[in-house]
């Protein structure tokens, strides 16, 4: 049986924005369409991808991509008490952007492979597995 996937917005943003590494997460999301399988994502780093876009490429783009993504094999989880407890005790305890802890928690909570390519992430790389991009 295949490892869960948590995606962190470093890799959906590399996929919307054609980087080298954007091609990893094409396959990626490939896989779990053919196979009918969700990758997760949660929805602070759901949100973070729509205002990073939208600063970027403006409104209309965000709303593009935001509905890409709700065509995509992506089950975006809403950030509840065990989550935020988990990402809290990450922030404490290592420099990471809290957004980013979230993807970490989500990942530890769901014993899943966080697909990132951000080296913020090896603050963690003792409590979760990651898949470098």
């Amino acid at each position: 049986m295949k490892k869960d996937k948590v995606l962190d917005s470093c890799a959906l943003l590399a996929y919307f924005e054609g980087e080298p590494v954007g091609l990893k997460v094409r396959e990626l999301l490939k896989e779990a369409a053919e196979k009918d399988q969700e990758l997760f994502l949660c929805v602070v780093n759901w949100g973070e991808v729509l205002y990073v876009i939208e600063h970027r490429a403006g409104k209309a783009k965000r709303d593009e991509i935001a509905h890409l993504m709700s065509q995509m094999h992506l089950r975006v989880i809403d950030a509840d008490q065990e989550l935020t407890w988990q990402a809290a005790a990450f922030k404490a305890a290592h420099k990471m952007s809290y957004a980013d802890c979230f993807a970490a928690a989500l990942a530890k909570l769901k014993k899943a492979e966080l697909v990132t390519g951000d080296k913020e992430f090896h603050e963690v790389e003792d409590a979760i597995h990651i898949k470098w991009l």
